[in-house]
């Protein structure tokens, strides 16, 4: 139970599950919302060779009433909100016919707000890293399909990579989804989201106040029995494109997995980021 686990300052938290037996699928949305997710999220997106093995990812676009009877069984087992991430479709199949019949089979299960990535998958041929590139996008289909289906919330996803890509998309849909790089680049997309997209302040002003924010979480963490590499690990991209990131990186890759380091590792390795920033100005 411990792969559930998370820190209550992370609400709000989505759990996604993979699979297609509906009441497996229950059971395990029973779990998540017993552990305080706010929403439970289906995969019917991912290509990967082992999702295909076991029936479920994106080779479940072939099978959308079996995906209905999927999310109709989570939603009933508990309260929490039930989601789909889908693709626009596999292989040879047509995504003008195939999606909108895939969105009005969950919505008449009861599914309210569904992420779509603008991409087919193809499930012979491809790794999963080229489902990420090289099937061309349609954008405009997903947006065809919130005008469709104007009640359901659809959030778009694939291959956006800055904040003013967004603001573009959400004059169309309700919401985006941006994966790589909010995780490489997390300064560009989370430190400037307020502003550009929200138009509210920003409560951090440089990612500098970001790590040193984090030392209070950093130090619970260690003393619950965490390692500090198991949070350092996703602050490497912080400092993405500014002068002093390689020398972050480097002092967290090397010295964050050693037996006994702690927050002031994080400290040591702001040090080439502040002569950096100063020598920038």
């Amino acid at each position: 139970m411990h792969l559930l686990d998370f820190n209550t300052e992370e609400h709000p938290v989505a759990l996604q599950l993979g699979g297609s037996d509906p009441a497996e699928l229950a059971d395990a949305a029973v779990l998540g919302a017993e552990r305080g997710y706010d929403e439970i999220n289906l995969n019917v997106g991912c290509p990967s060779d082992r999702v295909q093995s076991g029936c479920f990812g994106a080779v479940l676009m072939e099978r959308p009433a079996l995906v209905a009877e999927c999310v109709a069984a989570m939603i009933a087992a508990q309260p929490v909100p039930v989601t789909v991430k889908c693709r626009i479709g596999v292989d040879d199949q047509d995504p003008e016919t195939v999606l909108p019949d895939f969105l009005t089979r969950i919505q008449d299960a009861g599914v309210e707000r569904v992420t779509i990535h603008a991409r087919k998958a193809w499930l012979q041929g491809l790794s999963p890293k080229e489902n990420r590139d090289i099937p061309p996008l349609d954008y405009d289909l997903v947006h065809r399909m919130k005008a469709q289906f104007p009640k359901m919330h659809i959030s778009i996803n694939g291959g956006i990579a800055a904040l003013e890509q967004a603001a573009e998309q959400l004059i169309h849909v309700d919401g985006v989804m941006i994966g790589r790089a909010a995780y490489h680049q997390p300064w560009d997309i989370f430190g400037r989201a307020d502003e550009v997209i929200f138009a509210t302040n920003a409560p951090f002003a440089q990612p500098q106040d970001v790590a040193v924010a984090m030392l209070p979480y950093i130090d619970a963490h260690l003393e619950a029995g965490g390692r500090l590499h198991q949070i350092t690990r996703h602050m490497l991209g912080l400092f993405a494109g500014r002068p002093g990131a390689r020398g972050w990186r480097r002092a967290l890759s090397e010295g964050a997995s050693k037996e006994g380091a702690g927050s002031d590792l994080v400290l040591q390795a702001l040090e080439p980021v502040t002569a950096g920033a100063h020598a920038a100005q």
